[in-house]
């Protein structure tokens, strides 16, 4: 069998998110600019982890733009999906934080680059090449990014490659949230692997229940279903097996990033195996993978920013044989 040049890749936005860091004397909110958008942030774990990886994406041809496909490359991430728009500008996110970490997007996108994907900028050379293709619903908000991300999505499903996919929903950026529920819902039968949150579980199937929620979505065609749960840890579901495993006690300044740093991780530990590899992996296994997962979302908290916060696999063990875990009641 021929090798695979990529172990993953992914379709999406890649933006910049202006995270604030401070006050300054005059009271004023000092914001810093760090690199975003979750499908690059889910690649830059896999490649810190080992992995090889590609981007497919748009950004505007300017200084933050240049300044991102700068960014992949520093992160081992094959650039040659990368467009550059001479017409739209890279979209830009201000991150908001609560008293509690949690965070909140602004987004100044209209229309950003990123949505101005279309379907006959996609490489499909690319996909042929990967054993994991990659994609969040960010760019299913408008068009013409809606079809080329289904178009993509759709052919890598076609070529027999594992699909992974996590909505990553963010309410500002849709009409309703009615039509992100059905936008979302109808791209599960491509989708093998299926990341979400618990509020993204409950937005989709109006369940709280873990394993109901879990079991609804697995109708529509993932065969696994993954379910973060912030500091409750995360919850695995296929179907002959489940668990709830808990996270580890760090010291969370910035939320920004975990779940992709938690997908990042679940996905260069499965980067390797077939697709019927991955329905007949263990309960054991599943175990071993989430608690790594979650090892690596905890300390991506621990920092401020999404990609510049990523652990090593070195920092990731050290949290697993050190930090304790957190068991919520």
């Amino acid at each position: 069998m021929k090798k695979k040049k990529f172990d993953i890749v992914a379709l999406g936005e890649l933006l910049i998110d202006f995270t604030p860091t401070e006050k300054n004397e005059e009271d004023i909110i000092v914001f810093e600019r760090n690199p975003g958008g979750a499908p690059a942030n889910v690649l830059a774990m896999a490649t810190k982890l080992g992995n090889t990886a590609a981007f497919i994406g748009k950004v505007g041809n300017d200084d933050f733009g240049i300044y991102l496909g700068k960014i992949l490359k520093k992160c081992n991430i094959a650039d040659t999906g990368l467009i550059y728009s001479k017409t739209e500008k890279t979209t830009l996110a201000f991150v908001h934080f609560d008293a509690t970490g949690d965070r909140s997007f602004t987004f100044y996108r209209n229309p950003g680059a990123d949505i101005m994907l279309s379907k006959t900028e996609i490489k499909k050379e690319l996909i042929d090449q990967c054993a994991i293709f990659h994609f969040g619903s960010v760019s299913m908000t408008n068009e013409p990014s809606r079809s080329a991300t289904v178009f993509a999505a759709t052919y890598a499903q076609q070529k027999d490659k594992i699909v992974s996919f996590d909505p990553n929903y963010r309410a500002p950026l849709w009409d309703n949230s009615k039509t992100a529920k059905a936008s979302i819902l109808s791209v599960l039968p491509l989708v093998d692997i299926l990341k979400i949150s618990e509020e993204e579980l409950f937005l989709l199937t109006e369940k709280e229940d873990l394993h109901l929620g879990s079991t609804s979505l697995a109708q529509y065609g993932p065969s696994i279903v993954l379910v973060t749960l912030g500091s409750k840890g995360a919850y695995f579901y296929t179907s002959t097996e489940s668990g709830l495993i808990p996270t580890y006690n760090v010291t969370t300044i910035d939320t920004t990033g975990a779940g992709d740093a938690f997908f990042g991780a679940v996905l260069s530990q499965i980067s390797k195996k077939s697709k019927s590899e991955l329905k007949n992996i263990s309960l054991a296994e599943w175990k071993t993978i989430v608690d790594f997962a979650n090892a690596a979302g905890s300390l991506t908290t621990a920092k401020k920013g999404a990609i510049p916060a990523l652990p090593t696999y070195e920092e990731i063990k050290t949290c697993q044989a050190s930090c304790p875990k957190l068991i919520s009641h």
